[in-house]
């Protein structure tokens, strides 16, 4: 498959062939190894990509490879797609309260779905008084005076 063909382009023709056809392999031959490109054929079902510079028994090999079900890709390509996946993900977001417990932010996000202390401690297997501590620390904790500040502390932070 082609990238760059008049009428309908590469990534859309991969498409509907995958769809229609799943049993068919798609390898892409193209000369356009950009990001965008590569990720855009891949999930239109590609399993395999090469650059138009490949060698004939290169092009032989990953037609073979796909048709037994195997994902292959050039030099260039694997090499683009290995930077790409080995690039660290995005740190996971600091917590809500950093100062509240595990315990303590699970309580709160069922206060925040409006339970009960009773129906909190039923939930978790606690004792309602071991609730009612938590409950306690976690109103010092945020600095406020009451459930319902608790509530809206903890919705404008995502939670319930």
């Amino acid at each position: 498959m082609d990238l760059n063909m008049p009428g309908i382009n590469g990534v859309e023709a991969t498409r509907r062939i995958v769809s229609s056809s799943p049993h068919i392999g798609v390898v892409v031959l193209s000369m356009v190894e950009n990001d965008d490109s590569v990720f855009a054929a891949m999930q239109a079902g590609a399993r395999g990509y090469l650059l138009k510079g490949a060698r004939k028994a290169d092009i032989v090999r990953a037609v073979y490879s796909v048709a037994e079900g195997d994902a292959i890709f050039g030099p260039a390509i694997a090499q683009r797609l290995m930077r790409y996946f080995a690039v660290s993900p995005p740190p996971a977001p600091a917590p809500a309260f950093p100062e509240l417990t595990a315990r303590e932010t699970q309580i709160l996000h069922l206060m925040a779905e409006h339970l009960t202390n009773p129906e909190i401690a039923a939930r978790l297997g606690l004792t309602p008084k071991t609730i009612r501590n938590n409950v306690s620390n976690i109103f010092t904790k945020l600095q406020v005076a009451d459930r319902a500040q608790a509530i809206i502390a903890a919705r404008d932070a995502g939670l319930g």
